[in-house]
């Protein structure tokens, strides 16, 4: 029993009526301009002219207007996410695909006014994405991984961070790489696929920062005679005085307490007290007034409960202990090793760190304390 061809091949139904359909089509038009005479041709030719004219000068027409309006449209967001104070690396990134999004709607749009199947056109751009993507999947790698970070922010411009084997300040986000500046002013470029992927050492994001030396001193010499001079230069120093106490405190005080009420504006019961002030004429407000008026004090009460949580958070935590520290960190082969540490804000950690290597060694010889050397000792005997 033999079985129909469409059977075989699923496709062939839909695709051969098309397909059909598609060259009688054409063959009527060949037959029609063949039946036409000169003038009607020539009358043909013109009319389609006009038409295609009129399209397109309603295309250029819509063209211009829609890049006035993606023109302003870009402008009003970017005064939004001015006055919002949004990340200016995020903005840039979401700006710039707002506009490509938008130009790509316009240029469709037009080439529809024209006559061209946009179908075609989004097939064929569908199809080139596609091969594209595939050429291209180290790149959409990096773009991927530039999206989460301006999402996560792990870091932001202005930045001093350590990843991939460099070390520099943050300059610039972009959609596929982050370029950091080094301490010698050297432009790097990170792809933003293994930043988002790998650890990244945020220098910048917590306020103070450790500071660590190794003071070496020779035995015999006091080790609480250098501490005590060592901690006489921190006290003197404003820069390392201990944290504050005034923000813990805060943040005690508002672990305790339940997330703002939100007050209404409407006509409510009010306290004997405020007798007087409801006797005053209220001035009327519009609907959208009182609408947006209870939009933001929502908006603050959540914003204010959000605080309060992290503060419950944050009281939970272990507090580091910020005053500075001299011990004795290991008594080596012709030294006493001192470990100091001294906490300092972190825009400050290299100048801390290099003035008091030179002070220490400058001021510690006057409090009776000495830098050992490498030594041996070399024991004649002599010879009978």
């Amino acid at each position: 029993m033999l079985l129909p061809l469409q059977s075989i091949i699923p496709g062939l139904t839909d695709s051969a009526p098309a397909d059909t359909t598609q060259i009688s089509k054409v063959a009527s038009d060949i037959k029609e301009l063949k039946s036409m005479s000169f003038d009607d041709l020539i009358e043909r030719l013109a009319q389609d002219l006009v038409n295609f004219a009129i399209n397109l000068a309603i295309a250029i027409l819509v063209f211009y207007v829609g890049r006035f309006v993606i023109r302003k449209i870009y402008r009003i967001v970017s005064t939004i996410f001015l006055r919002r104070k949004v990340d200016r690396s995020l903005s840039t990134f979401v700006l710039s695909l707002i506009n490509i999004v938008l130009y790509f709607i316009l240029v469709v749009t037009v080439i529809g006014i024209l006559g061209i199947e946009t179908t075609s056109f989004l097939a064929i751009f569908a199809s080139a994405g596609v091969a594209i993507g595939m050429a291209l999947s180290g790149t959409l790698q990096n773009f991927a991984g530039g999206v989460l970070i301006l999402l996560l922010k792990p870091y932001k411009i202005g930045d001093y961070i350590e990843a991939q084997g460099y070390a520099g300040t943050v300059r610039e986000i972009q959609i596929f790489s982050t370029i950091i500046t080094t301490y010698d002013n050297k432009s790097i470029s990170i792809p933003n696929g293994g930043l988002s992927t790998g650890s990244v050492n945020n220098w910048s994001r917590e306020a103070y920062r450790r500071v660590t030396w190794t003071v070496s001193i020779s035995y015999g010499d006091s080790v609480d005679a250098a501490r005590l001079a060592i901690l006489e230069m921190f006290a003197a120093d404003e820069r390392i005085e201990p944290l504050k106490n005034s923000d813990e405190d805060n943040a005690m005080e508002m672990v305790g307490e339940d997330p703002p009420a939100i007050h209404h504006t409407g006509d409510e019961n009010n306290s004997e007290s405020d007798t007087d002030a409801q006797e005053l004429p209220r001035p009327r407000r519009s609907l959208l007034d009182r609408i947006l008026h209870r939009h933001r004090e929502v908006r603050d009460a959540v914003n204010d409960w959000e605080r309060r949580h992290q503060a419950r958070i944050e009281a939970m935590l272990p507090k580091p202990d910020y005053s500075p520290k001299v011990v004795v960190n290991e008594m080596g082969a012709s030294s006493i090793d001192l470990q100091v540490r001294a906490w300092t804000r972190t825009s400050q950690y290299w100048d801390v760190f290099y003035y008091y290597n030179e002070k220490f060694y400058n001021e510690l010889p006057s409090h009776g304390i000495h830098f050992p050397f490498p030594q041996l000792d070399i024991h004649l005997d002599k010879l009978q």
